[in-house]
């Protein structure tokens, strides 16, 4: 029933990758990419998907690099999880699919994909729905420390710069990942039926790699790969995101309290409009999947006027 939700399962080459990534709703309509997060999968959008695509959209939910059956291309190719390569993957989607521009949204490492992409080619992005507001990761200044009740809720990302955290998700991928869901979102209460949807997606083989290696990068403990070096030095400088934004935080969220971006106004120069979700954890899509859509919908009214109406 779910896959069913989500459209058809497909694959395309693009940049680096074979992505595999499900597809509903009419070609014609205004294109929409959603972005998981970790550790999450496409399967955080199947009560979105069919409310996007029931109002006429085209829906694209793609598994991002080290997920699900999404598979790099060369194996020499770098197994890096910094945000310019989850953002050029993105992009190079965008192009493999020939959509010229569509409304990004996303959550966690979808968040920060979409508000890279926005960021670094706004043309590409008709409008921005990101939960946690501003994804955009400073990493000149990830080594100052943070209060100490926030500090304590990013235990999992210390324990993924040794070696026993990388160890430790190699062997208990599974119940690390489940605990994360719990931690992170403590009154969404999911059965075990959605948990064994997506469980599957972490036994990608470059699962490990890709996130050991976004943890260590985003705090300058592992080097980037080459080929976004000078992308990473655009987004050393925070630039703003001017395309129409509406952004989240749930009140429940148990990595990043409300009050984490409450100061982050300043990041964004175009239409904005912020909300705090009581009830709600880290997951919003699952958690809240109407309020999520009709952000998402709100945003495509540009593409709408833009797409000529059928005959």
């Amino acid at each position: 029933m779910t896959e069913a939700m989500l459209g058809p399962l497909r694959r395309v080459r693009a940049g680096v990758l074979d992505i595999a990534f499900h597809e509903s709703g009419p070609e014609s309509g205004p294109p929409v990419v959603l972005l998981h997060g970790f550790p999450y999968d496409v399967h955080a959008y199947a009560e979105v998907v069919p409310i996007l695509a029931d109002a006429g959209c085209r829906v694209v939910v793609p598994y991002l690099r080290g997920f699900g059956p999404t598979q790099f291309i060369d194996d020499a190719t770098p197994r890096s999880g910094e945000q310019a390569a989850l953002a050029s993957d993105l992009l190079a989607l965008l192009d493999a699919l020939r959509i010229p521009q569509a409304v990004l949204a996303g959550y966690d490492w979808g968040g920060t994909a979409a508000c890279v992409a926005a960021v670094l080619w706004p043309e590409r992005c008709a409008g921005l729905v990101s939960f946690n507001s501003y994804k955009v990761q400073n990493i000149a200044q990830a080594g100052e420390p943070a209060p100490p009740e926030n500090e304590f809720r990013y235990w999992y990302q210390w324990y993924f710069h040794t070696e026993r955290g990388r160890a430790g998700l190699a062997q208990n991928r599974r119940a690390l990942c489940r605990l994360l869901w719990t931690l992170w979102s403590p009154t969404w209460a999911f059965d075990d039926a959605t948990w064994e949807r997506s469980a599957p997606a972490f036994d990608n083989p470059d699962f490990v790699d890709i996130v050991i290696h976004s943890y260590r990068h985003r705090y300058g403990q592992a080097e980037g790969d080459p080929a976004y070096a000078a992308l990473q030095a655009q987004l050393a400088q925070m630039p703003t995101v001017s395309v129409p934004a509406i952004t989240f935080d749930g009140e429940d969220d148990g990595v990043m309290a409300p009050e984490g971006t409450a100061d982050q106004g300043h990041h964004f120069t175009g239409p904005r409009t912020h909300h705090r979700l009581p009830g709600v954890g880290h997951n919003m899509p699952q958690e809240a999947p109407q309020r999520f859509a009709e952000a998402v919908l709100e945003l495509t009214a540009p593409l709408r006027r833009a797409t000529p109406s059928p005959e």
